[in-house]
């Protein structure tokens, strides 16, 4: 195991900490948990707070979501496993502004236990707690059990647009219903080329052949949906590109917003050449391409792999994806 690192059972503490240093106007600790952060100026009264969560191994995910027009707090686990409630509970308790907390993640098991017994406390202290859950993962699970499937890198969206709708001081169980629809039109599939390494395990946490490619792998290295020898890019990304826009379905006309994403050893390069590929198919099934998006949003440590997200658009969606946004991990956000 190569890792520039120092202690593998401290990569989420010394990640904290290097985030809290380079960005300590933006985040800060959570009182009660060392694993949880919020906004620096959290909690903003009168709007309703998100707080996202799981575990580490994914930056930008969880971490790189929080900021204005964003989410206000996060809490997150070691590699691949999920926080604890009480982190949960810290986070939210701090962002709570007198108008109820969103919990949005993605649809893993220990997330979902520890996440609602938090709700369930915060409930009990008079903090107001819905819960959106991402099920984007197309391979994990037919669009029938929806409810399923994992959340991936879809989940993007998701707090894109729930962060801006909070910014409009919309009730809690207006920014719950925007973020559900929102996961409900978005649909993600991924291909993987390597394993990943947990530190505190020390090897790799599945096996691939040179060769060979597997469609659909979950981001923990969960089975996907066919092995086979690598492709061409062009071919992946029609294979890729077929599967999203058959799964909701998309039809001819509408408009969608795309993310290109690199699962966290993958070059940019190779980024590109898969959506010069995407965005012919998209305009073959006359799909009006709005924004796009490439780059690293949803990582799995170093493997090598993309996966390809749409959301379908409808004017409100597109208002609130254009609507102002800042992390350090994103940046400024600009209309493109």
């Amino acid at each position: 195991m190569k890792k520039l690192i120092n202690d593998p059972y401290q990569v989420v503490e010394e990640t904290i900490s290097g985030i809290l240093k380079a960005y300590p106007y933006h985040l800060r600790r959570a009182k009660g948990s060392p694993r949880a952060l919020v906004r620096s100026d959290a909690p903003v009264k009168g709007k309703v707070g998100i707080c996202t969560g799981g575990g580490s191994g994914h930056l930008p995910v969880f971490l790189g979501y929080v900021g204005p027009g964003l989410l206000d707090g996060v809490s997150v686990g070691n590699v691949f496993s999920s926080p604890g409630a009480e982190d949960m509970l810290a986070a939210t308790r701090e962002v709570s502004g007198g108008a109820g907390v969103l919990y949005l993640f993605g649809n893993y098991g220990g997330d979902v236990m520890n996440f609602e017994m938090a709700a369930e406390t915060a409930s009990a202290e008079g903090i107001p707690v819905k819960m959106s859950v991402v099920t984007d993962d197309v391979a994990s699970s037919p669009r029938p059990e929806r409810y399923r499937r994992r959340g991936i890198a879809g989940i993007f969206f998701a707090y894109k647009i729930a962060g801006a709708k909070a910014d409009t001081m919309a009730s809690l169980a207006e920014v719950k219903n925007v973020t559900d629809r929102v996961i409900e039109q978005t649909c993600t599939i991924g291909v993987a080329l390597s394993p990943c390494t947990i530190p505190a395990v020390g090897k790799p946490n599945f096996t691939i052949g040179e060769d060979e490619m597997e469609l659909g792998m979950g981001i923990h290295g969960e089975p996907g949906i066919i092995r086979t020898r690598l492709q061409r890019a062009d071919d992946v990304a029609e294979v890729m590109s077929d599967r999203v826009i058959q799964d909701l379905p998309f039809k001819s006309g509408e408009e969608v917003a795309v993310l290109v994403n690199g699962l966290g050893a993958t070059p940019a390069e190779e980024l590109f050449i898969l959506y010069n590929k995407f965005h012919d198919v998209l305009n073959d099934h006359g799909l009006r391409t709005y924004r796009v998006f490439v780059g690293e949003y949803a990582t799995s440590m170093e493997m090598a792999g993309a996966s390809l997200s749409l959301l379908k658009l409808n004017e409100e969606f597109k208002s609130l994806l254009d609507a102002p946004a800042f992390s350090p991990f994103l940046m400024q956000w600009r209309h493109s």
